[in-house]
């Protein structure tokens, strides 16, 4: 599920973004807690922290990492986690391909499918 437009929108006025939001996704911290969003751009991952009652309403930038950093890998044995920079967190089940999809367009271009329409 797509994160609502309205958190993109206050990701955006948040962290003054003109670059375009390539991927957006809410995270944990493993065990239940904090909320984060993790804003991905083609310059860099940028980890919001939204507080232990909103995962939708950034606070604080928690870390700015280059766009080279891995994300993943992804374990998903009792339900789906990821460390990222020190820290364990966890995300929803339907979050896991677009952490898969960020780490493959840096690290593993020739899995991602081909575009059917390249020429639009």
């Amino acid at each position: 599920m797509p994160v609502p437009r309205p958190v993109r929108d206050r990701v955006r006025e948040f962290l003054g973004l003109e670059d375009e939001i390539r991927y957006l996704f809410p995270a944990t911290t493993y065990g239940g807690g904090s909320g984060f969003l993790f804003v991905v751009t083609d310059d860099q991952i940028t980890v919001l922290s939204t507080g232990s009652l909103s995962r939708s309403r950034p606070k604080t930038v928690w870390g700015s990492y280059r766009r080279g950093t891995r994300l993943g890998p992804v374990e998903t044995g009792g339900g789906a986690s990821f460390e990222f920079a020190g820290a364990s967190f966890e995300i929803d089940d339907e979050y896991v391909a677009v952490v898969n999809a960020a780490d493959a367009e840096v690290f593993d271009r020739d899995s991602l499918p081909r575009d059917p329409l390249p020429d639009l």
